[in-house]
């Protein structure tokens, strides 16, 4: 620490000196001791900056592997289509449907049972009586309209509230309103009978007729010459993990239904996982060398880099056992390493290799219970190198900034509190001395005065 001189002037001028800018002086020579610390705690500030977009860099790096290691995912999504979607509609292909050729023929489609009334001209007409419903041969239920009569809607209110697995709606056509009733559960087990005593309110002889258009069947189709019936247009259970939708009968028309892999998602998947690994180790890169002001970058010669860099390099070299299956490398994906450290995906060769080889590339990528999958090796070594908590790399760094940051912030203000009082203890202390030297003049003059008094000599004559 340097020192401070304080000139006080001439003693006997009675000026004194500036008191707030000696203190100034003074307590800025005491701040120089923090430099140090604050010159540390800016370079750790600015290595927490690059540590968390590394962390940044490799939480998004296990994101978008996991969609590749996801034993749901991408890897275990299906494909499809059809050759005629007018008669046959393909809904979806689940994780448990295999890719290939099925040849459908649809002979019928399944209908809903339902009936209705014959037409009232006007919609405020009261009918009276009862309605009993069996639906599938089931237990009988019976509607009564209100011992005042009811309007149709108010008995089509009555019959919904009644669930008796039969909805119905009034409906309007060129002669006035019907009353039509619909079976909830469509083909053959939907069926249901009616029982009607219904009548107009007005005139009970004029009894109220039903008619039913359309009764309860199943669709009947068939799946690869395989017979098969179903109670809905949509059939879920007919080829594993497929479901489609019956749209018409076509009997002398087979519609071929086609099963793939998912390629061009999966694609889309590798090319990301790609992409964040690139992004990662181009950010671990820029910290080799200066910034652009040519001052080294704030990781640059760290440790934690090199392992950071080395570890993920190694993880990305892993060559699975070939017990697994052909594909035991990302080189037979088409990802190339190039001398930089990064990522090169040829989409083609990743193509070629989904088409002749798929289940070794789920085996390469997803969990096996035998031998360490690639995706398994790459997993633990992002989740060791990143934020996660107690081990990952990034976070072990970050912490132990932080904890030195906090010593440093903690000297910090134990110094500059020793500063504030050390000002204050200056100001009371010099504005003392200062009130002393201001006053010297007067004192001067008072011991000349009392030596005139005494000896008859008066100094300011002379």
């Amino acid at each position: 620490m340097g020192t401070v001189g304080i000139s006080f002037g001439s003693p006997t001028s009675g000026q004194g000196f500036d008191v707030a800018t000696t203190v100034s002086q003074i307590t800025t020579n005491m701040q120089a001791v923090e430099t140090p610390w604050k010159n540390q705690l800016t370079l750790l500030q600015s290595e927490d900056t690059a540590y968390t977009t590394l962390g940044t860099d490799l939480s998004n790096l296990s994101t978008s592997l996991s969609a590749l290691t996801n034993v749901g995912g991408i890897l275990n999504s299906m494909d499809g289509s059809s050759s005629n979607t007018n008669v046959v509609q393909l809904l979806s292909a689940g994780t448990t449907a295999i890719a290939g050729s099925h040849t459908i023929v649809v002979n019928s489609l399944a209908q809903t049972a339902s009936y209705y009334s014959e037409d009232f001209a006007n919609s405020s007409d009261l009918i009276n009586g009862s309605l009993t419903l069996t639906v599938n041969g089931g237990t009988a239920q019976t509607i009564n309209t209100d011992s005042g009569g009811d309007t149709l809607a108010q008995f089509a209110a009555d019959i919904n509230d009644a669930d008796t697995g039969v909805t119905a709606n009034v409906i309007t056509d060129a002669g006035g309103q019907r009353l039509s009733l619909t079976s909830n559960t469509s083909g053959a087990v939907g069926n249901f009978t009616i029982s009607s005593t219904l009548a107009d309110a007005t005139n009970p002889s004029n009894t109220i007729g039903f008619t039913q258009p359309q009764t309860g069947t199943d669709a009947s189709f068939t799946v690869d010459g395989i017979s098969e019936t179903s109670s809905s247009n949509t059939v879920t259970n007919a080829i594993p993990g497929v479901s489609f939708q019956l749209l018409s009968a076509a009997p002398t028309s087979p519609v071929q239904v086609e099963i793939t892999n998912d390629n061009s998602d999966i694609e889309t998947a590798v090319n990301t996982f790609v992409t964040d690994y690139n992004q990662a180790v181009t950010d671990m890169n820029a910290q080799e060398g200066n910034d652009s002001s040519g001052s080294a970058e704030p990781l640059y010669g760290s440790p934690t880099l090199a392992l950071l860099q080395e570890q993920l390099a190694s993880a990305a070299s892993f060559v699975q056992s070939s017990g697994s299956g052909s594909v035991t490398s990302l080189t037979q994906l088409g990802i190339s390493l190039n001398d930089d450290g990064t990522m090169t995906l040829d989409t083609s060769a990743l193509d070629s290799t989904l088409n002749s080889n798929f289940q070794d590339v789920v085996n390469f990528f997803q969990p096996s219970a035998t031998t360490p999958s690639f995706g398994d090796n790459f997993t633990t070594a992002v989740n060791n190198l990143g934020n996660s908590a107690p081990d990952g790399a990034v976070y072990l760094a970050l912490q132990a900034d932080s904890s030195t940051e906090s010593t440093l912030n903690t000297n910090i203000t134990n110094e500059n509190t020793y500063i504030t009082q050390q000002t204050a203890t200056l100001t009371t202390e010099l504005n003392q001395a200062n009130y002393t030297l201001t006053e010297i003049p007067s004192q001067i003059d008072e011991i000349n005065e009392l030596y005139s008094a005494v000896t008859g000599y008066n100094a300011n004559e002379q």
